[in-house]
């Protein structure tokens, strides 16, 4: 069953989760901390360049299907226009500001 997106525990998650599936790039980076990074599947990415071809450019959506740790990190279903649809993890480094200085996501 999917967790509806106003009803995620973490503000900072809240607010990525609705920035990615209202496909706003502006409001994504605003989240973020200016030298915010991340990971996929293992392997450090270059952030925006990833965000422009797997969330804005291919149309990326994220159905919350489980959350742990304080609504830091997710089960969910990923869809976009590259891959389809697949079940994924994330994980998110929440700093003092209220701003995600890293996330990590992959395949679950």
């Amino acid at each position: 069953m999917t967790i509806k997106t106003a009803k995620l525990s973490d503000p900072a998650v809240r607010a990525f989760v609705t920035a990615v599936n209202a496909g706003d790039p502006g409001r994504l980076r605003d989240v973020l901390t200016p030298d915010a990074t991340m990971a996929d599947d293992g392997s450090d990415r270059n952030l925006d360049e990833w965000m422009d071809r797997e969330i804005f450019s291919s149309h990326g959506h994220l159905d919350v299907d489980n959350e742990s740790d304080g609504g830091r990190s997710l089960l969910a279903h990923y869809r976009n226009d590259a891959w389809g649809e697949m079940v994924t993890r994330w994980t998110f480094t929440v700093e003092d500001d209220g701003r995600i200085s890293r996330f990590e996501t992959g395949q679950a």
